[in-house]
């Protein structure tokens, strides 16, 4: 199964993809209102296709923490009929692989059991505020270079 940049997919068949993983009213979601207007990072953003369907996506989006860049990891999606079989896995190491270094820290909305693999924990997020709803135990960062963040912070999209 090929991975491809995400830029080499047609946007609906992405569109289509994160339907059937999130459902028509992942719109409202918080993470949707942190990324709002923004473009997608090209360079780490990736979808993989079989039978010239795309059956999984990862995508990254610049955000700020109050004014301190940062990017945002997700959706990670995977069609149903294709999940368990380490398709997310893929995506994710991908991205990971591809990150430049004057990349900023990432965050995501997540599962810690899962995300924790790839170095995303609650560590550091405890006092970050959202544009809606979220689980404080969610909001993952991954700091690998231990780039200084604000403790007491809020995040959406980078102006």
């Amino acid at each position: 199964m090929p991975l491809l940049s995400l830029n080499q997919i047609p946007l609906e068949d992405v569109e289509t993809l994160l339907d059937d993983a999130f459902g028509t009213d992942r719109h409202q979601r918080t993470a949707y209102k942190l990324r709002q207007g923004m473009p997608v990072v090209d360079h780490l953003s990736f979808g993989i296709v079989e039978d010239r369907q795309c059956i999984g996506s990862i995508q990254c989006w610049p955000i700020a923490v109050n004014t301190t860049p940062i990017l945002l990891v997700g959706p990670v999606a995977v069609a149903p009929a294709w999940q368990n079989q380490g398709l997310g896995h893929q995506l994710m190491n991908a991205m990971l692989a591809a990150i430049r270094p004057d990349d900023p820290p990432m965050v995501m909305i997540g599962d810690p059991e899962y995300y924790g693999r790839f170095g995303f924990d609650a560590e550091g997020t405890g006092h970050w505020t959202l544009p809606g709803p979220w689980e404080p135990r969610r909001l993952l960062l991954r700091n690998p270079n231990g780039t200084a963040l604000p403790i007491h912070a809020e995040l959406g999209p980078r102006r």
